[in-house]
């Protein structure tokens, strides 16, 4: 018997590799089976992935423009009703949406997704209950999709703002008009020309015409809530507003673009395009196309009998863009409802989110200055890349700060036509000053520091008796400045600001919360007042007295100084009295 050991006989390696394989699959089957039954459990069944792509539009294209509507809202009707005048004087058939109620923001959580912030179901629901109107009118859904057009406003950033497109089109979709056009106006970055391709075009008599539309219908707006609750006779400030803002629209509707001459034209060859650029800015800057129609609407106005002796809290507007412009079931009437409480509202001009918005670029070509060139600036001794990353720099901001000075000098043309009676701009770096110690400056997002730094800047230098701030229920950006705020109102004791959140209802508890806070601002203004009466000498007889002997004080036009330290108009009108007795002016 033989006694040598048992030697197994080698497996060759290709094997091993091939059972080892064959172990692992297994063992990745019997994973991948119970990570399915997991799943299935616990409701997480996989599903096929579709990545979102933007549908594609059919163009709005310049032969449709004859036959086809340009459908825009969300601001004033005053605002819109410019707006309506400058589109048609340039050519474009266009109709202002009506300003959204409760019906289109219940129309827009209808059709909509759920979790969107009330602007947005307002908006929304308001296109689609425009576009029902039609249909019950008797147009089919396809020609309302062939003959009409939306332009709106659109953004990135930390808000729902920036889904308002895509809210549009689902909601447009689920209503049944599916493939309405929307063309969408980006905030950074302009108009899509693939999307409006030539039907709309952005080109500077565009913008030159929209930009007078919407800064005289701000100066006439706040005109209007300036001399409303004092007028003598109720409801004719309205009278006055509803027939200039019929004479105003037919002039921007004749208004006609400036182009240079064909004549002249010949004799520049090449340069004619960059000459006519040149020459519309002129004409813009020294022309004088709308101030002889805005003198006769400040002559309009001037005819109103004012008895600025009324003691008024005024009431400043700020908040979210949109909740703090429209007038209607979006900010609960909320304007209305405080000149019914006795209130004179401050109301926002759009020009100062213009002017933000200018001033924001500015602040990022700040930021990123030589980032273009490098993330590390190049050392001292290298002079020729500095100078250059400085001239590129100095370029960019240099436009914006012409862009800046004229936006501004156009719209303080238009505040000094009318005497006085509406307010500069503020001044964006003063606000950035106020504003940046409490909230980043550098923070995007709805208003930004803005809500911050107004809140300082009107109650802090006697421009108003209350800030009241209006924004969307859940508004993120809003949100955060509430939180600010609270280390505004205990830095600033004397300072009355009160937040409302709006949605579609809840309009009770928000018109009860304001009435609260304006009983103390009325308070305030009330014993501002009667403070002036005894540091004059006088009672408010006299003054009715002095005011009936110089009629001129009942013009809303006379310009009544604004004293450092008094808020109110009545108060500000008998430091005015005593100062006018004391010259011997009586």
């Amino acid at each position: 018997m033989s006694t040598q050991p048992f030697e197994p006989k080698p497996v060759p390696s290709a094997g091993l590799i091939q059972i080892g394989a064959g172990i692992e699959d297994v063992i990745q089957k019997r994973l991948a089976e119970e990570r399915a039954r997991l799943e299935r459990e616990a409701g997480l069944a996989k599903r096929e992935m579709h990545p979102f792509k933007r549908p594609v539009e059919r163009p709005f294209t310049r032969d449709e423009r004859g036959h086809t509507t340009l459908l825009f809202g969300g601001l004033t009707w005053k605002h819109e009703k410019l707006v309506h005048g400058a589109l048609e004087g340039l050519g474009y058939r266009a109709e202002a949406v009506p300003t959204p109620n409760v019906k289109a923001f219940q129309t827009g959580k209808e059709y909509g997704n759920n979790g969107q912030c009330n602007p947005t179901y307002f908006t929304v629901g308001n296109l689609v209950q425009y576009l029902q109107s039609l249909e019950e009118q008797g147009l089919t859904k396809q020609e309302i999709i062939d003959r009409y057009v939306f332009f709106t406003a659109g953004a990135c950033g930390p808000c729902r703002f920036g889904m308002y497109e895509a809210e549009y089109r689902l909601a447009l979709r689920n209503a049944g008009f599916d493939g309405f056009r929307v063309l969408l106006f980006q905030q950074s970055g302009g108009l899509s020309q693939s999307d409006a391709e030539a039907g709309l075009e952005m080109n500077l008599d565009f913008f030159l015409g929209i930009l007078n539309a919407l800064n005289c219908g701000d100066v006439l707006n706040e005109a209007a809530y300036a001399i409303r609750p004092y007028e003598v006779v109720a409801g004719e400030t309205d009278g006055k507003l509803d027939a200039m803002m019929d004479y105003l629209h037919e002039v921007f509707r004749k208004k006609q673009p400036w182009k240079m001459g064909d004549e002249l034209g010949k004799y520049l060859g090449g340069f004619k395009d960059t000459a006519e650029y040149i020459g519309k800015f002129v004409n813009q800057l020294k022309g004088e196309d709308y101030l002889p129609a805005l003198r006769r609407c400040r002559d309009m106005f001037d005819e109103v009998e004012v008895d600025r002796l009324r003691v008024k809290p005024i009431v400043k507007i700020t908040g979210e863009f949109w909740a703090q412009t429209t007038e209607g079931d979006g900010n609960f009437n909320m304007f209305h409802f405080l000149q019914r409480e006795g209130a004179q509202v401050l109301v926002e001009p759009i020009g100062t989110w213009i002017m933000y918005m200018l001033h924001q670029v500015v602040q990022k070509y700040r930021d990123l200055k030589g980032l273009d060139e490098g993330a590390v600036l190049p050392p001292l001794w290298r002079v020729d890349k500095r100078a250059k990353i400085e001239w590129n720099f100095c370029q960019k901001v240099a436009k914006l700060k012409l862009a800046e000075a004229i936006f501004k000098n156009e719209y303080h043309k238009i505040v000094d036509t009318f005497d006085g009676v509406a307010h500069h701009l503020a001044d964006q770096y003063e606000l950035q000053r106020l504003g940046h110690p409490f909230y980043n400056s550098r923070a995007g997002g709805g208003e930004g520091h803005l809500e911050v730094a107004k809140n300082i800047c009107y109650s802090n230098k006697d421009l108003a008796h209350m800030v009241l701030s209006v924004k969307p229920f859940g508004c993120m950006p809003s949100t955060q400045s509430d939180g600010a705020q609270s280390a505004v109102v205990s830095n600033y004791k004397e300072m009355i600001y009160l937040p409302i959140e709006t949605s579609g209802e809840g309009e009770i508890n928000a018109h009860s919360r304001v009435q609260m806070a304006l009983g103390e601002a009325r308070s305030k203004a009330k014993k501002e007042f009667a403070e002036c009466l005894q540091r004059t000498g006088l009672t408010l007889d006299q003054c009715r007295g002095y005011v009936d002997a110089h009629p001129e004080l009942k013009r809303p036009m006379y310009h009544v100084p604004h004293t450092q330290g008094v808020v109110g108009v009545a108060a500000n009108l008998v430091l005015h009295i005593a100062d006018r007795m004391r010259q011997g002016n009586n």
